[in-house]
């Protein structure tokens, strides 16, 4: 029996001031080691949702040329971060979607003075940590671009990414289907941008 997946658009997050700039809280949960094991439900879009990874025809996704690219660059993950892992994925027109897996311990959250944990978040919201989850995105999210521009073609990135721990068996057959089915409900999908 198929369970329909809602995965809700990420909340705006409050600004506040850094730095004397203001800018957007972090998307991470604070008490939460992102470079320690487990598995993680990404998205991350392309800039204004543009659709440079190419269209939907009768269900089926068509890669443009910086598609294929994006599509090999998740591909070799493994090969560039010796702990990762990558499960299931799709390259849809403006935004990707996969499952990453770090491998080692998996978290477990200490109590932290509410400052601490502030500090945490700050320090990694601008430096993360070598094979965290955001230092995989980032090298992803650079290697794309690094092409892009070498072969002269428009392109760009949401400054940030969504992600989801997963939890359990149930949550990781349910994300997988979520991923397999992305192209047929592409217009249903909330990402979805009529492409040009």
């Amino acid at each position: 029996m198929r369970r329909d997946v809602a995965l809700p658009r990420p909340k705006l997050k409050a600004m506040t001031l850094f730095r004397n700039k203001y800018r957007i809280e972090s998307a991470r949960k604070r008490d939460w080691d992102y470079s320690s094991g487990g598995w993680y439900f990404v998205t991350i879009c392309t800039k204004d949702r543009r659709c440079y990874f190419g269209k939907i025809v009768d269900d089926l996704m068509n890669l443009s040329d910086v598609g294929n690219h994006a599509s090999g660059c998740w591909n070799e993950i493994p090969s560039h971060h010796p702990d990762v892992n990558i499960d299931e994925f799709i390259v849809m027109p403006n935004h990707v979607h996969g499952i990453i897996v770090l491998s080692g311990p998996e978290h477990l959250p200490r109590l932290r003075r509410s400052n601490e944990i502030r500090r945490i978040a700050e320090f990694s919201s601008v430096h993360p940590k070598t094979g965290s989850l955001g230092a995989v995105i980032g090298s992803f999210k650079s290697a794309v671009t690094r092409w892009c521009r070498s072969q002269e073609l428009p392109f760009g990135w949401q400054a940030r990414f969504h992600d989801r721990i997963i939890r359990g068996r149930n949550s990781l057959e349910a994300i997988r289907e979520y991923i397999q089915d992305n192209p047929k409900n592409w217009r249903k999908d909330s990402e979805f941008i009529r492409e040009e």
